[in-house]
């Protein structure tokens, strides 16, 4: 295979092995925070580059990335309080049940806001046809800023939770919610902050790649699997084992199409997901997250 093919094989790799990760650290937010598995979390990066693709009409493009990055968490802010937090009171498996009547619910809301059109977003820097060229392989300066946001989101993440009072108490509620509760700290809150911050990085991925994939209502069940499935490639509650899985993950579909029609590349992803549960359902690098589910 020729060098410069190999390096377009690789960056399409990297672009949605970012994107796979993001999805899938907002999964082990939540995992770590409440031991559900929150499958509206694909949703909320629709949400972001759905909400986005519209105000990029009327505001400058960052003005409507944030806004829409603001408008999401809120949105994940509203699920936990309004719908997740009744449920959660008759046990772990009703409440990821209920994550799925709501994926449903906010599709279906997204389509009749915005129909069945593809949206997309303008580039954030550079355009559609300017490109960089190395070593024969070309693409697009937006792939710098969807390794950037990846980037951001981890280091982000790490000093949250390492040096800040709500970073430290949100850990303490997933170790030891009891414990927690003893100490001062308010579990309950500490959940619907989470959910904030994993609807919020999940609208982040969905706008810094939606100049390169667009986005349609539809988006979020495929990118909630695949999040799904890097998460427990990776090991359910492990973060930095999230983005490797993911970047493994995207790189697999992305050179699988040189041996496999790329209608089938799909297939790759639940094929591993299924030799994964098998092999070791604790994931490669296993779980920081307890073995058992607890109720929150």
């Amino acid at each position: 295979m020729p060098l410069e093919l190999v390096l377009q094989y690789f960056l399409s790799g990297l672009i949605y092995g970012c994107i796979y990760a993001a999805v899938a650290i907002g999964f082990n937010i939540i995992y770590n925070a409440t031991a559900i598995i929150n499958f509206a979390q694909g949703e909320f990066a629709m949400l972001g580059g759905m909400i986005a693709s519209t105000l990029a009409g009327i505001l400058p493009l960052w003005l409507a990335v944030a806004a829409a990055v603001a408008l999401t968490s809120i949105s994940g802010v509203a699920v936990e309080r309004v719908f997740l937090r009744r449920v959660a009171r008759s046990g772990v498996l009703n409440t990821i049940v209920a994550t799925i009547g709501l994926s449903m619910l906010i599709r279906e809301a997204a389509l009749l806001a915005w129909g069945e059109s593809v949206r997309t977003l303008p580039f954030f820097s550079g355009t559609e046809v300017s490109s960089v060229y190395f070593l024969g392989a070309h693409f697009s300066p937006q792939v710098y800023w969807v390794a950037g946001a990846t980037a951001l989101i981890m280091a982000g993440l790490t000093a949250f939770f390492k040096f800040t009072l709500m970073g430290k108490a949100m850990r303490g509620c997933s170790a030891n919610r009891d414990g927690a509760s003893l100490c001062g700290i308010d579990p309950d809150r500490m959940v619907t902050i989470a959910f904030g911050i994993s609807a919020g990085i999940g609208a982040l991925a969905g706008c810094v790649v939606a100049p390169l994939t667009q986005t349609h209502y539809a988006i979020g069940a495929e990118l909630a699997i695949k999040g799904f499935t890097v998460a427990a490639f990776g090991g359910l509650g492990n973060s930095f084992a999230a983005v490797l899985a993911g970047l493994a993950l995207g790189m697999l579909e992305s050179f699988s199409t040189v041996v496999v029609p790329e209608a089938y590349k799909d297939v790759v992803t639940l094929c591993v997901l299924l030799a994964l549960l098998f092999a070791k359902p604790t994931g490669l690098l296993g779980s920081r997250a307890a073995a058992t589910l607890k109720e929150y």
